[in-house]
Protein backbone atom coordinates (compact mmCIF):
# COMPACT_ATOMS: atom_id res chain seq x y z
CA UNK A 1 0.00 0.00 0.00
CA UNK A 2 1.18 3.52 -0.80
CA UNK A 3 0.34 6.56 1.27
CA UNK A 4 1.59 10.08 0.68
CA UNK A 5 2.02 12.88 3.17
CA UNK A 6 3.63 15.95 1.70
CA UNK A 7 7.03 14.93 0.38
CA UNK A 8 6.92 11.54 2.10
CA UNK A 9 5.73 8.43 0.27
CA UNK A 10 5.18 5.54 2.69
CA UNK A 11 4.95 1.90 1.75
CA UNK A 12 3.40 -0.71 3.99
CA UNK A 13 2.88 -4.44 3.87
CA UNK A 14 4.85 -6.84 1.71
CA UNK A 15 6.81 -5.52 -1.27
CA UNK A 16 7.33 -8.70 -3.24
CA UNK A 17 6.84 -10.08 -6.72
CA UNK A 18 3.11 -10.34 -5.89
CA UNK A 19 2.74 -6.62 -5.13
CA UNK A 20 5.57 -4.80 -6.92
CA UNK A 21 3.77 -4.41 -10.26
CA UNK A 22 0.86 -2.48 -8.77
CA UNK A 23 3.19 -0.44 -6.56
CA UNK A 24 5.42 0.44 -9.51
CA UNK A 25 2.62 2.02 -11.46
CA UNK A 26 1.09 3.84 -8.50
CA UNK A 27 4.39 5.16 -7.17
CA UNK A 28 5.94 6.23 -10.46
CA UNK A 29 3.58 9.19 -10.81
CA UNK A 30 4.62 10.43 -7.37
CA UNK A 31 8.38 10.06 -7.85
CA UNK A 32 8.43 12.01 -11.10
CA UNK A 33 6.27 14.82 -9.70
CA UNK A 34 8.36 15.94 -6.71
CA UNK A 35 11.44 15.30 -4.61
CA UNK A 36 10.40 12.56 -2.19
CA UNK A 37 11.47 10.48 0.76
CA UNK A 38 10.29 6.88 0.41
CA UNK A 39 9.57 5.59 3.92
CA UNK A 40 9.87 1.80 4.18
CA UNK A 41 9.25 1.53 7.93
CA UNK A 42 5.89 -0.17 7.34
CA UNK A 43 7.21 -2.79 4.93
CA UNK A 44 6.81 -6.29 6.33
CA UNK A 45 8.51 -8.41 3.66
CA UNK A 46 10.81 -7.83 0.68
CA UNK A 47 12.30 -9.85 -2.13
CA UNK A 48 14.30 -8.96 -5.22
CA UNK A 49 11.17 -7.38 -6.74
CA UNK A 50 11.31 -4.70 -4.01
CA UNK A 51 14.85 -3.90 -5.05
CA UNK A 52 13.84 -3.70 -8.72
CA UNK A 53 10.88 -1.47 -7.81
CA UNK A 54 13.01 1.01 -5.89
CA UNK A 55 15.71 1.10 -8.56
CA UNK A 56 13.06 1.82 -11.20
CA UNK A 57 11.70 4.67 -9.07
CA UNK A 58 15.21 6.06 -8.57
CA UNK A 59 15.78 6.00 -12.33
CA UNK A 60 12.39 7.60 -13.07
CA UNK A 61 12.98 10.33 -10.49
CA UNK A 62 16.45 11.12 -11.85
CA UNK A 63 15.17 11.19 -15.42
CA UNK A 64 12.53 13.71 -14.32
CA UNK A 65 15.13 15.84 -12.52
CA UNK A 66 13.81 14.83 -9.10
CA UNK A 67 15.55 13.52 -6.01
CA UNK A 68 14.49 10.37 -4.20
CA UNK A 69 15.73 9.27 -0.78
CA UNK A 70 14.97 5.91 0.80
CA UNK A 71 14.38 5.95 4.55
CA UNK A 72 14.01 3.08 7.01
CA UNK A 73 15.11 0.39 4.55
CA UNK A 74 14.61 -3.07 6.06
CA UNK A 75 17.84 -4.98 6.69
CA UNK A 76 16.74 -7.67 4.22
CA UNK A 77 16.53 -5.05 1.45
CA UNK A 78 19.94 -3.63 2.29
CA UNK A 79 21.33 -7.17 2.26
CA UNK A 80 19.79 -7.91 -1.14
CA UNK A 81 21.17 -4.67 -2.56
CA UNK A 82 24.63 -5.60 -1.33
CA UNK A 83 24.31 -9.16 -2.65
CA UNK A 84 23.39 -7.86 -6.13
CA UNK A 85 26.07 -5.15 -5.87
CA UNK A 86 23.62 -2.30 -6.39
CA UNK A 87 23.76 -0.87 -2.87
CA UNK A 88 25.60 2.22 -4.13
CA UNK A 89 22.71 2.94 -6.51
CA UNK A 90 20.13 3.18 -3.71
CA UNK A 91 19.99 6.65 -2.12
CA UNK A 92 19.62 5.42 1.46
CA UNK A 93 19.07 7.99 4.21
CA UNK A 94 21.69 7.84 6.93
Amino acid sequence: MIRTDGQRLSLSGPVTVATAGDLATAGREHVIAADLVVDLSGVTQVDSAALALLLSWVRAARNAGRRLTIDQAPPALVSLASLYDVDTLLPLAH
